[in-house]
């Protein structure tokens, strides 16, 4: 036997992946324990319908879904396969949803997994049942298919327990056992078991099981409909279990799959049906599986009719057998992995569905044996990604319901969030209102995106409108909003921004550890600097000011980074960490009149000299106390001026006064991401991830080599000699043109990567894309293709930065 003592929560297809994975890696100490009997346990994975489709918006995803699928097809019990690679054909009965299958196929390109577009005639032939004169195209991946559930959960199984893992079938847990912040053990109804490690897999049970250790967890179980006619005429005969290739009609929130003669029916046109954890029967108690709940006919009504005219040949067979079966949805449609940020040992890995099941079991694997995961960017998924307020019930309930009602629906990549709204506003918020803003949402916070008020900035100018797509949830004022930010001068809310207080006696150790760049400086320093995994990856990019010698204010970029410092504080207390974001608000000031905007307002001395660039000073503006940072995320002269709460608006007011003779206005988030790809300034989450190092996203120079050590250092050294792809600068003539991420690039007919974050840029004149490519395609003047939906788009790469290479506007 070898690793730590690991206790796994859950034996359905989650658990028994998790265990195979963690056993091949050499800890066989591990005991999955399930309340239910194997492999079919009664929870979600015993009645899930088993597609299998790869298509999904996150990289992530679709990658854990690839290897899922790529694990089961080498799976079998006895013979019986553990996945029927029978492809998945997803068709379009409106013009939308013909440019939405070319967005989702642009997708799976990105990504790397085969797929084309179809046509009608196409559809028909690869799936005889479905109406021609209700397709108009189809989207065709001949990877995707029907996982076989619960025998993978057999075949998973099998292999562990030839390592030595021990599976426990009816073992109920009462409780996780914890002492000092960390887990013992486990307490079953048959008696305890000792743990270093326990992990959650517990599906629709994982919130009960994780108040077990105080950790509330952002999930509920929702009821699915589930439907299987009898036999249908056309199918007579069929002896394979599925022979046509799963099927989605997201038009009416519709899925098809073969068994034999007969065909599965799912359904998500029906009301949202959530349950708590704390209502699901026990296994002994359920009368069948737990996970199961009574049919509701009446909510299947539309899908029936809607059937039937799709598929007619399904006119002349009857439902036999239906279910509401229970799956989880959480607040983002993202799955829950790791530690609890309070209990040392207690992982989850909850709100995973089979598609998914087997990449999360090698990724929660890995994660544990080596301290980090290196085949998957986990940081979407990370269970302490969310911040306070995503954990309160009501939240919970709505979005986790809204998600159940969207999961086939078209969204835009701005489309704003539901209710409940709004719910982090900063102290500017009554003025933004009477300046017109349009809000959209950021982490809870109401973030303007561009000010009505500004309208008339746009005559006389040539701001382009922007193709139908990209031409949603903005308008021309976002063209001149940034185009007077680099005439006169702007305000920005920047209050969205995590900002955390790092103080104590060795405060500045504790950042230089944690840190590639060197922060512990004279005070009124500011750095830019990364936070790298054990292997090397962006964790982050922050920035780090020196307020006074064992003080320092972090410009973060979401809870993450706080659950990051926390984890790595020093066990003596010479370091706290504190969010400080609720109690303070940010504006940032820039543009070529800023300074005299700032300096009649205060004593302190805001000249060049006064205050130089990437320096921060105490000042009174007016009345109001400010930290001002002498940074600029849209490339021109300019400060982030921070206040606490009670005192933003009057910072506020008092900018805003001295600005308006000036020429001054408020501009949105829609302009400031324009300025800053001028900038070629990166976003953490979107150009960079914890899949690349420095080197490849092109902040190397945040890195000092010579630092005496850094947490990733070691690993950071191996991989700058074998650069193979960077982010890279793309350019587009066509104005119109605007992409919006994720979009494949191509070099001739093959594709090469893909597009993180992209605008125009109203200062150059042309539309910008950034995009990894293969290192040897980063080179300026090289022509590429960006695959837009159904065309493609001509691009070329262009040196960076596309604005003020020399910083001479910054530096004024």
């Amino acid at each position: 036997m070898a690793g730590p003592r690991v206790v796994i929560i859950g034996a359905g297809v989650v658990g028994a992946a998790l265990a195979d994975e963690i056993s091949a890696r050499g800890w066989t100490e591990v005991t999955v324990v399930d309340q239910g009997p194997l492999p079919a346990t009664g929870g979600s994975s015993s009645h899930a319908p088993g597609l299998v489709f790869q298509a999904n918006s996150s990289k992530t995803m679709t990658e854990l879904a690839r290897y899922t699928v790529e694990k089961f097809c080498s799976l079998d019990v006895d013979g019986q396969p553990c996945f029927l690679q029978v492809g998945g054909l997803e068709v379009a009965t409106t013009p939308e949803r013909v440019t939405e299958l070319h967005r989702r196929q642009g997708w799976l390109t990105s990504w790397g997994v085969e797929s084309r577009i179809v046509t009608a005639d196409e559809c028909v032939d690869m799936h005889p049942l479905v109406d021609p004169d209700r397709i108009l195209a189809g989207l065709h991946i001949p990877t995707d298919g029907l996982a076989k559930a619960v025998l993978a959960v057999e075949a998973q199984i099998r292999r562990a327990t030839e390592r030595g893992v021990t599976f426990l079938a009816r073992h109920e847990v009462l409780d996780v056992l914890q002492a000092d912040g960390e887990v013992t053990g486990v307490r079953t109804d048959h008696g305890d078991l000792r743990a270093d490690i326990v992990v959650c897999c517990a599906g629709i049970w994982g919130p009960r099981i994780a108040r077990m250790v105080g950790m509330n967890l952002p999930l509920t179980p929702l009821g699915h409909q589930l439907a299987w006619t009898g036999p249908v005429p056309a199918l007579a005969g069929q002896t394979e279990e599925a022979v046509r290739p799963i099927l989605r009609h997201q038009d009416a929130d519709l899925y098809y799959r073969d068994r034999h003669d007969t065909l599965g029916i799912g359904y998500y046109g029906h009301r949202p049906m959530p349950i708590t954890a704390d209502e699901i029967l026990s296994v002994d108690e359920a009368d069948g599986m737990p996970s199961v709940l009574k049919f509701t006919e009446d909510d299947f009504a539309d899908a029936w009719t809607e059937t039937q005219s799709l598929l007619p040949a399904t006119r002349e067979a009857k439902i036999e057998e239906a279910i509401n079966g229970l799956f989880s949805f959480t607040t983002d449609g993202l799955p829950l992995l790791g530690e609890s940020p309070d209990v040392k040992g207690f992982w989850v890995a909850e709100a995973v569905w089979v598609t998914h099941s087997a990449g999360v079991g090698r990724a929660v694997a890995e994660w544990l044996v080596d301290g980090h995961c290196s085949s998957f960017d986990l940081h979407e998924c990370d269970v302490n990604r969310f911040e306070p307020h995503q954990l309160a019930p009501e939240y919970v309930l709505a979005r986790d319901c809204q998600n159940f009602v969207e999961v086939y629906d078209i969204l835009h990549p701005l489309q704003p969030s539901g209710d409940p709204r709004p719910l982090r506003t900063s102290p500017f918020y009554a003025r933004q209102q009477e300046l017109g803003a349009f809000f959209l949402e950021a982490n809870g916070w109401e973030r303007p995106h561009w000010y009505e008020a500004n309208a008339g900035l746009v005559e006389g100018r040539s701001i382009v409108t922007p193709n139908g797509w990209a031409a949603r949830y903005w308008s021309p004022i976002v063209g001149a909003e940034a185009q007077a930010t680099r005439e006169t001068v702007a305000m920005y809310d920047m209050t969205a921004l995590k900002r955390l207080e790092v103080s104590g006696r060795g405060a500045a150790d504790f950042l230089e550890r944690l840190c590639t760049g060197k922060v512990a400086k004279s005070v009124g320093s500011v750095t830019y600097t990364l936070l790298l995994d054990h292997d090397g990856g962006i964790r982050s990019d922050i920035t780090v000011a020196r307020l006074a010698p064992d003080l320092f204010q972090v410009g973060a970029n979401g809870n993450l980074d706080l659950d990051w410092f926390t984890r790595h504080l020093p066990a003596d207390g010479t370091v706290q960490v504190r969010d400080i974001t609720p109690g303070t608000c940010c504006i940032g000031l820039w543009g070529p009149l800023a300074r005299d905007v700032l300096q009649p307002l205060t004593d302190e001395d805001f000249s060049a000299a006064g205050l130089k660039y990437f320096r921060a000073k105490r000042a009174y503006i007016g009345s109001v106390p400010v930290t001002a940072m002498r940074l600029s995320y849209v490339g021109e002269l300019g400060w982030e001026l921070y206040t606490t709460a009670d005192q933003g608006l009057k910072l506020w007011d008092t900018l805003w006064r001295a600005a308006r003779p000036l020429g001054g206005i408020a501009a949105g988030r829609g302009a400031f991401n324009s300025l800053r790809l001028e900038k070629g300034y990166r976003s953490f989450g979107t150009d960079m991830t914890y899949e690349h190092d420095p080197y490849e996203a092109g902040v190397g120079f945040a890195v000092k080599a010579d630092k005496e050590d850094f947490v990733g250092k070691a690993a950071l050294e191996r991989r700058k000699a074998d650069v193979r792809r960077k982010l890279t600068c793309l350019t587009i003539e066509d104005p119109r043109a605007v992409v919006m991420g994720k979009e494949p690039v191509y070099d001739g007919q093959r594709a090469v990567g893909y597009v993180t974050s992209a605008a125009f840029g109203h200062t150059i004149g042309k539309g910008i894309a950034y995009a990894w490519l293969p290192a040897e395609l980063a080179v300026a003047g090289r022509a590429l293709h960006i695959g837009y939906f159904d065309r493609r788009v001509e691009a070329m790469v262009a040196e960076e930065p596309l604005f003020d290479p020399a910083m001479s506007r910054l530096r004024g």
